[in-house]
């Protein structure tokens, strides 16, 4: 700083000190411009990162997911009714892709086959009504193995609240290990289909899509499909989509686009929307519509034949 030497106070000696009041002055709301101009920036920066943070745990997140603290979806969701189906598979584990160990209850065919179906379950987890549904595929099938995937690690739900905690809690880095790791199980040779309900309706088309050149065939029971053309773009099987018009969360709207973005991405994909209630097909739900349902599954596993030939 340089100080101004007006011992005598005259006229010329006024206005200097004048002049150097006037860039003082200037040069310290400069700085005290700049300061704030460098706080506005940190702060918006620090806001934009912590906005990306949330939406990239959002994004994190199952397509059903999204709906796992939504009340009516809980709502339309009725406790299973008890089910004493007796299993005829088996518990198996394999190796995850993440090298922790997977689970899936198995039924293989007698003969050696290379043909596989993949079976997932819904919100419920791996219960004994998607046990039966593997059960009732793999008599239907005939020569092709059936593997309902544990999505869960063991977790089966029993109410609502532990459906909706579960769903929420599974990383899509674990789901994808563990549909890789049985990928990897059924073998290179392996022609698979995949097949699964609500949660697992979702996880049916990421299965397929993983699937690459092996994937044969993919039916989603009212599941969030993806919604990017790059997501889609891998997928090389057939895909047949069962939904339904009374479905407040996978909507016709949601089912629409899904179709528009497969026309524009040159996929195989045929869509049906019954006149029925979200889960309409799954008879452990008092809400289940037998005439809906069985024509559904037909359709299905017409398809599922047609493409594990």
């Amino acid at each position: 700083m340089t100080f101004l030497d007006c011992s005598i106070p005259d006229t010329h000696c006024l206005e200097k000190m004048v002049n150097f009041d006037y860039y003082h002055f200037n040069h310290l709301n400069l700085l005290t411009m700049l300061k704030k101009l460098i706080f506005l920036s940190l702060s918006l920066f620090l806001l934009a990162a912590c906005g990306g943070n949330k939406g990239a745990a959002e994004g994190e997140k199952d397509g059903m997911a999204e709906f796992a603290d939504d009340q009516e979806f809980k709502d339309a969701h009725d406790t299973p009714e008890e089910n004493d189906h007796q299993a005829a598979g088996e518990m198996i584990t394999f190796s995850g892709t993440d090298g922790a160990d997977a689970s899936a209850y198995a039924l293989m065919t007698k003969d050696p086959s290379d043909k596989y179906l993949f079976v997932i379950h819904e919100w419920w987890g791996l219960n004994d009504h998607i046990k039966e549904e593997a059960d009732r595929l793999f008599g239907e099938l005939g020569d092709v193995n059936v593997m309902a995937l544990d999505m869960y690690d063991g977790k089966v739900a029993t109410s609502r609240e532990d459906a909706g905690k579960f769903m929420q809690a599974v990383k899509p880095e674990r789901a994808e290990a563990i549909v890789k790791g049985a990928i990897a199980k059924a073998g290179g040779n392996a022609k698979i289909g995949t097949i699964g309900w609500c949660f697992g309706g979702g996880w049916s088309l990421k299965s397929s899509i993983m699937a690459g050149d092996q994937g044969a065939g993919c039916v989603i029971y009212y599941g969030m499909p993806v919604q990017e053309a790059a997501e889609l773009a891998p997928l090389k099987a057939d895909v047949l989509g069962i939904f339904a018009e009374q479905d407040g969360w996978i909507t016709p709207e949601v089912v629409n686009k899904f179709a528009d973005l497969a026309k524009a991405t040159g996929k195989q994909v045929e869509t049906h929307q019954f006149d029925a209630a979200h889960a309409f097909a799954n008879p452990s739900n008092p809400k289940y519509d037998e005439e809906a349902a069985k024509e559904a599954n037909t359709m299905a596993l017409n398809f599922l034949k047609e493409r594990l030939q």
